[in-house]
């Protein structure tokens, strides 16, 4: 499973994502162009050391993005008709979100396999991108019972 982000605007959500593929085995994908330059220190700062464990692979555009990717693309959207608690999540899925000022936009939303949303109280418009990540990375991976095993000992804080 691999969490992609279409044209990330916020540096600091994206570091956040990328520590969250390393803490939980799952591949990033970054679809550029960004909104800020990969090297950004506010992205090093929010990955903190997790994100040089990160598997990242960057695409030039949403075609090479295309190209490249395998199994289904599944859009993370509030304009998807279904819960991702009522979806049946694959190992092989890819879950993609959008930039945080726009959202993904609706021709890519279509080239999706399919599309998920959170449910959120009403008079609310969107989550911010890294929590929707966790919250919908956290529904497929209990779904497919692949979060990575606990160490024999914990480490640390």
């Amino acid at each position: 499973m691999r969490l992609a982000l279409y044209q990330p605007d916020i540096p600091q959500n994206a570091g956040t994502i990328l520590r969250l593929g390393a803490c939980l085995s799952l591949g990033v994908d970054i679809v550029e162009p960004c909104g800020f330059a990969l090297s950004d220190a506010r992205l090093r700062r929010a990955g903190l050391d997790y994100a040089a464990r990160a598997s990242l692979t960057t695409h030039a555009s949403w075609t090479a993005f295309q190209t490249a990717r395998t199994g289904r693309l599944i859009a993370v959207s509030p304009h998807a008709a279904t819960s991702h608690l009522a979806f049946a999540f694959q190992p092989g899925d890819t879950l993609l979100l959008g930039p945080e000022s726009t959202g993904l936009p609706e021709s890519v939303r279509h080239a999706a396999d399919a599309g998920v949303r959170i449910p959120i109280a009403a008079g609310m418009r969107s989550l911010n991108v890294a929590v929707a990540a966790a919250m919908v990375a956290g529904e497929a991976l209990r779904q497919t019972d692949a979060f990575p095993a606990a160490p024999s000992t914990p480490e640390a804080p």
